[in-house]
């Protein structure tokens, strides 16, 4: 990360990355959360306060997009490669021919899942996609956030069907009035949603 930033210091991109960065630094300062100090005339500016939302497992929306930048260097190398579980690329297929209209909801970037979708041992998966939404949409847990996302598909809330392996965002969805899934996949953490019932397969979803 701080080659990046030391590499592309001077892009468009990484200005942009910092802009956004530096809005939500202060808005934790206003918080009182205690972040990392953040000089202007810091050599890697912003890297302290980027290890420091990292190491909290925060969703900053700048992080995401520069995390998304970073990869974009990865992909095109062909060192990373996006993986998906072997239902997926079936399941897409299948959705698509009824039609059904596919759309990604993630706390990553939109180029972070453009990027990994598009590259994956399957082949290139976003022509499957009609939408890409993250946090911009608002946060994961917020009912209103699926009422939005829901809207901009031209859809009622009742006929979209949120699949996820995490309970509250789950819950969010639900109460926005969107149908639900809990996604029960290999190395997730084990949940208990009573309440909703759980796939191991995208092949259970008729």
């Amino acid at each position: 990360m701080r080659e990046y930033l030391q590499e592309h210091a001077g892009s468009d991109a990484v200005r942009q990355v910092l802009e956004k960065l530096r809005g939500e630094w202060r808005a934790d300062v206003g918080a009182r959360q205690d972040p990392p100090e953040w000089p202007e005339d810091a050599p890697v500016s912003g890297a302290a306060y980027l290890e420091w939302l990292m190491d909290r497992d925060l969703k900053s929306p700048a992080l995401k997009l520069l995390q998304g930048h970073i990869w974009e260097g990865g992909y095109r190398a062909g060192v990373l490669k996006g993986l998906v579980f072997p239902d997926v690329r079936p399941a897409f297929e299948r959705w698509r021919a009824i039609p059904v209209t596919i759309a990604i909801y993630s706390s990553g970037s939109v180029l972070a899942q453009r990027l990994l979708f598009g590259a994956t041992p399957d082949g290139d998966l976003t022509r499957f996609i009609a939408e890409f939404f993250d946090t911009g949409a608002g946060p994961k847990t917020s009912p209103d956030s699926y009422r939005g996302i829901a809207s901009a598909l031209g859809l009622a809330a009742a006929e979209v069907l949120f699949v996820s392996d995490a309970p509250a965002e789950l819950d969010a969805a639900k109460s926005a009035g969107c149908q639900v899934l809990l996604a029960e996949r290999p190395g997730n953490h084990a949940v208990t949603a009573s309440e909703i019932e759980a796939i191991r397969s995208f092949d259970e979803i008729v």
